[in-house]
């Protein structure tokens, strides 16, 4: 799969790696311990493992604005 060009290369998003027991660090069967946002050259996207980014809050409105 396609990767998009805004989502950074990590390993916490990563096929290779996975999340250690103590969730501070990731376990890469190709480097060993890594850090969440470190990165290597066996990296391949998992879309799965990426949480995506909240949606900005919605700002009320006046009943007024809509009035001509």
């Amino acid at each position: 799969m396609k990767m998009s060009k805004d989502i950074k290369k990590e390993c916490r998003i990563c096929v290779v790696g996975r999340m250690a027991p103590d969730g501070m660090s990731i376990l890469c069967t190709k480097k060993g311990i890594m850090n969440p946002d470190d990165k290597c050259f066996h990296f391949k996207y998992d879309p799965l493992k990426r949480v995506p980014q909240k949606k900005p809050k919605l700002t009320e409105h006046n009943p007024e604005e809509f009035e001509i």
